[in-house]
């Protein structure tokens, strides 16, 4: 058979295939619209059905609902571009989710205890809350520091501070991220000369300092300086840690805070993603080489009541990440397309009222962290409404995680519920939405004159208030 002839064998065999598929989706049609008929005799519950941001949700979703986009370009394999089923090929079969409880309170010593706690209970890696004052550059002995030492996480003034609170802790060994922002290149300059004085040297240490400043100037509101000369100290930082802390992770672009503000699940994937490219466009203008630094930028999502719609907010992320970062970046290094996250339970949902229910909420929110991808969790422990964690409640939210991962089945396959029509379609409808919202913050000439017009902040209050209102609050 020649060329030609088997090439029109092809064509022929292509258009049967795709005849064939229109029959059965005609045919799919036709069964849907009886189903919705044969519905009506069953009224639906008198609820607004609905995700938490407000997204209706439809009574069934088919392949009828799949975007034109072809399996292979939106989905792939995991591991493989543009990462949806997850940024590595074996996922937790390989290795499981780091579990990385957020602790800090008191002094230096005190947290130094829990930490050594948390170990004991088989923690994987630690994370660091600091006070007030220490977020906003206070010495605990500062007038302004008054009331707010050690309240909300732990105090930390000095190099002396800093290596009292991992004395006895092997930092070669374990990672540890430090929640720290407008003052975080000091910080993170204690973390290293203490390790270097207990003879560890930069190049072996593992953690995420947060760093993000974008999303305080949007939602947290700890900032120390303005917008431009925060950036600076950020991009001075990602050039260090490219030279000597290459496991380091020099930033955590943080949806966490936006999310808890009040924004919706659209909203904390693409403000977080914008500022994302932001922290990207700063070093290239500097002339650093785009891969020289993005395989170590890392991010940080919440995961909030709505199950499905978290599960596909990660899945969106990742493959909007990949593919800017691919297509208008040029990265060519593949782990520059790879987006790896921090994930933790929803602070805002938690109640003081019969808080025991609060480990029922954050079991399936630590669930959706997982199948949607995950490196590393944080569970809140059913206390947090109202004090301090006891190490009771704190032992509880790290074995929700335990009883997760070798207990449930969930880490025994890849990406499990891929192919959902429901879980699909919504990972495109969140990736269109913020697409488009980052159009509406690139009319203003992107993030940080976003910033300073208030659009942010006037976005999230306005959605706090909607979803305050239809709460009768």
């Amino acid at each position: 058979m020649s060329t030609i002839e088997k090439d029109a064998s092809a064509s022929s065999e292509l258009l049967a295939l795709l005849r064939e598929q229109e029959d059965e989706l005609s045919e799919l049609k036709e069964r849907l619209s009886r189903w919705e008929q044969s519905c009506a005799d069953a009224p639906e519950r008198e609820i607004l059905f609905s995700t938490v941001s407000g997204r209706e949700i439809k009574p069934l979703y088919t392949l009828l609902d799949r975007t034109a986009s072809q399996y292979q370009d939106a989905l792939g394999l995991p591991g493989e571009y543009p990462f949806t089923r997850g940024p590595y090929s074996t996922m937790y079969r390989t290795r499981l989710w780091t579990m990385r409880q957020f602790a800090g309170f008191g002094t230096a010593e005190e947290t130094n205890e829990r930490y050594k706690y948390l170990l004991r209970q088989g923690q994987t890696g630690l994370s660091v809350a600091f006070d007030f004052p220490t977020l906003m550059g206070f010495d605990s002995d500062h007038p302004r520091s008054l009331g707010e030492v050690g309240v909300c996480g732990v105090a930390i003034s000095s190099l002396h501070d800093m290596e009292r609170l991992f004395d006895g802790i092997p930092l070669d060994e374990v990672s540890v991220s430090m929640t720290i922002n407008g003052p975080a290149i000091i910080l993170f300059c204690f973390y290293v000369v203490a390790a270097e004085k207990r003879g560890i040297s930069p190049g072996v240490l593992r953690g995420t300092v947060q760093n993000d400043i974008l999303k305080e100037y949007q939602a947290q509101h700890a900032w120390i300086f303005p917008p431009e000369p925060a950036l600076r100290c950020i991009v001075d930082m990602f050039e260090w840690c490219s030279e000597n802390a290459p496991k380091y992770n020099p930033i955590s672009i943080s949806g966490y805070h936006i999310r808890e503000a009040g924004a919706t699940a659209a909203q904390e994937l693409a403000f977080t993603l914008r500022n994302g490219f932001e922290y990207v466009e700063r070093p290239i203008a500097r002339g650093l080489d785009v891969d020289s630094f993005s395989p170590r930028l890392s991010f940080f999502f919440d995961v909030h009541n709505d199950f499905f719609e978290e599960i596909a907010k990660f899945r969106a992320a990742r493959r909007i990440w990949s593919r800017v970062m691919r297509e208008k970046y040029r990265a060519k290094n593949p782990e520059s397309w790879r987006l790896r996250t921090h994930a933790q339970t929803a602070g805002v949902t938690l109640t003081a009222q019969q808080p025991e229910n609060n480990i029922v909420r954050v079991a399936y929110q630590a669930m959706a962290a997982a199948l949607g991808g995950a490196q590393s969790l944080h569970t809140n422990s059913m206390d947090e409404t109202l004090a301090l964690p006891t190490e009771k409640s704190v032992r509880t939210a790290l074995r929700t995680q335990q009883v997760l991962a070798f207990e449930s089945g969930v880490t025994n396959t890849i990406d499990p519920l891929a192919g959902s029509y429901f879980l699909e379609a919504l990972t495109d409808e969140l990736e269109r939405d913020a697409l488009a919202i980052f159009d509406e913050i690139d009319c203003f000439g992107g993030v940080v004159p976003a910033i300073e017009e208030g659009w942010f902040q006037r976005e999230i209050a306005c959605r706090l208030c909607f979803s305050s209102e239809n709460r009768g609050g």
